[in-house]
């Protein structure tokens, strides 16, 4: 054993450490996953993970639309907080991100953007996925699973589409979000059988 491969320099434990350090957002999709994971009845899983689905492209835009991909981590914990304080108040989270969603496609519609198709590209990834979840809120819950499974897992492929190209967001957002998206959506159609 060479003193190179001691100190990570051509291989060997240092290498594999930067390695796994530079996979964190992997890490932290699969452990956000599993607090996401199980609870509650097949009802309340869809409805609950319906609901968040609505706020996913969201934060999508409204990152687009003001052109800072580094608004989308401050985003998500307002978009968070604002869900847990909606239901600790008994109001319909599906109502408010439905309103959310349609002022922010206005903001979207007035004035100069830096990227036009990049934000229509956004706006109709919104109306998709919203479509999408609040489908999968109205029918009944066993149809809704799979609508609501479909919803994020199409949203992970958007956001691996995203990490690719590094575009909207920022790439340790777009790969956290991916795997996130996958495994819930997994975990729904686990809940099936």
């Amino acid at each position: 054993m060479t003193a190179a491969t001691i100190t990570g320099k051509r291989g060997g434990p240092g290498r594999t450490i930067r390695a796994l350090a530079r996979r964190w957002p992997t890490a932290l999709g699969i452990l956000s996953a599993a607090v996401m994971a199980g609870g509650s009845d097949l009802a309340s899983q869809v409805i609950a993970l319906g609901e968040i689905l609505l706020f996913l492209p969201l934060l999508y835009l409204v990152a687009a639309r003001a052109d800072r991909r580094s608004l989308i981590w401050p985003l998500l914990g307002i978009a968070f907080a604002l869900i847990i304080g909606l239901r600790a108040l008994d109001v319909p989270v599906a109502a408010v991100a439905v309103t959310l969603a349609a002022a922010a496609l206005g903001w979207s519609a007035i004035g100069h953007t830096p990227h036009p198709s990049t934000l229509r590209v956004q706006a109709l990834g919104m109306v998709g996925f919203a479509a999408l979840g609040l489908a999968g809120l109205a029918v009944d819950p066993d149809l809704g699973l799979y609508l609501v499974a479909t919803g994020w897992l199409l949203h992970g492929v958007w956001d691996f589409v995203h990490l690719k190209l590094d575009r909207v967001v920022p790439r340790s957002y777009a790969e956290w979000c991916g795997v996130l998206d996958v495994l819930t959506a997994g975990q729904l159609l686990l809940l099936a059988w």
